[in-house]
């Protein structure tokens, strides 16, 4: 960790907390009666998403391979480069680590009560949690923030480091888009350069931190300045509410500005995230027969993430089938892609999952643990 001041006693962003609705203080007590997000299983949402699964996974495994001409692939899979499949299992495990060690960088700065063991709980129920749940990856969001809440931490500086986490974390998703996208256009970086895959990715990136940074240059109390100037009625609650999402996104916006700039070491954990997952990848492509340059490897990996915002559970197929396509448009054999991919994900989609669910069961008994301590009497 840096030397600057934790999440929460930095300059702007505790004034800003300050500034919290009249209401704040009645939210932190109604809390207590808050609940862990339950997803409310139905006998058809089960049917549903195990028909899903299924369907997803065999459409993914049989019937794509047999299109492209690969008819053997599970023959394929399994023999792979074992080696090469066990480096990429660890990687997988690297990727992890580092996304606690962000999370602890950006949360834990003045949250003594969350350890690490509590934080590999409540980032690996999330991870599980973006996996399983076919909500865009709002279902992680949600059980990330309730934990955060329960823990004693205000749902207002909740919301603005969950942005700042967002910020720090997509930041690299966004510039190794630009980077990767121009570089391998110009001839900078080794590798084909279709401009379908490398400018329009790049454009899409740029554009997307141009927003962010603008964002955060919306003054501290734009909120209050709405509410100022707003109209009285319906359009005044209206024009509140659309208010409160930039304001809050600018807080969060600064508060990652304000970590990079007091280098805080953990930050590291962004890069190491996606570092090491891109690195399973390259690993499950020299498991079966080698690897295409890696800024290739890089713009697809990051081309096919962007399927991650189907409301699919783990972008299930629209991930898959993003990255198999950017790889085919590199020129990349299609049998090699959609083997290695399929890999890839086998470790990125279940890895997490098993433990991810025993974390959950294990959150459930932290935070209990929690409330027991600010309420002797309370039982869950």
């Amino acid at each position: 960790m840096g030397r600057g001041a934790p999440i929460g006693q930095a300059g702007g962003e505790l004034t800003e907390e300050r500034r919290a609705s009249p209401h704040s203080a009645s939210q932190q007590t109604s809390g207590r009666t808050e609940e862990m997000p339950r997803v409310r299983l139905t006998r058809g949402r089960v049917w549903g998403s195990i028909a899903f699964v299924v369907s997803a996974v065999a459409f993914l495994y049989f019937v794509l391979p047999k299109l492209v001409g690969l008819r053997d692939t599970w023959n394929r899979l399994q023999h792979g480069n074992a080696w090469w499949l066990a480096l990429g299992a660890l990687l997988e495990v690297l990727s992890f680590i580092g996304y606690v060690v962000l999370f602890r960088g950006v949360f834990v700065g003045s949250t003594h009560r969350i350890g690490w063991r509590a934080s590999y709980e409540i980032t690996m129920a999330g991870l599980a949690a973006t996996r399983l749940f076919a909500s865009a990856g709002a279902g992680g969001v949600a059980l990330t923030a309730w934990a955060l809440r329960r823990s004693g931490m205000a749902p207002r500086t909740v919301a603005c480091r969950m942005v700042a986490f967002m910020a720090l974390l997509y930041s690299v998703f966004m510039s190794c888009l630009v980077v990767g996208g121009i570089g391998l256009y110009t001839g900078v970086l080794p590798g084909p350069s279709p401009f379908a895959i490398t400018i329009v990715p790049a454009i899409f990136g740029a554009a997307v931190i141009a927003l962010f940074l603008a964002v955060s240059l919306l003054p501290s109390d734009f909120d209050r300045l709405v509410r100022r100037w707003e109209p009285r009625g319906r359009a005044g609650r209206l024009a509140r509410q659309a208010a409160s999402i930039p304001a809050a996104t600018a807080a969060g916006v600064r508060t990652a500005i304000r970590l990079v700039r007091d280098r805080e070491g953990s930050l590291l954990g962004a890069p190491a995230w996606w570092g090491f997952d891109i690195a399973v990848l390259w690993a499950c492509f020299h498991a079966f027969g080698g690897a295409p340059p890696v800024a290739v490897i890089v713009m697809c990996y990051f081309v096919g993430m962007l399927g991650n915002v189907l409301p699919l559970p783990g972008g299930i197929g629209g991930v898959d089938g993003a990255m198999i396509g950017a790889f085919s448009a590199f020129g990349i054999a299609p049998s090699l892609a959609i083997v290695s991919v399929l890999a890839y994900r086998a470790f990125a989609f279940w890895l997490p999952t098993v433990p991810g669910a025993i974390a959950y069961l294990q959150l459930r008994r932290t935070v209990q643990r929690w409330r027991t301590e600010r309420d002797p009497g309370y039982t869950l």
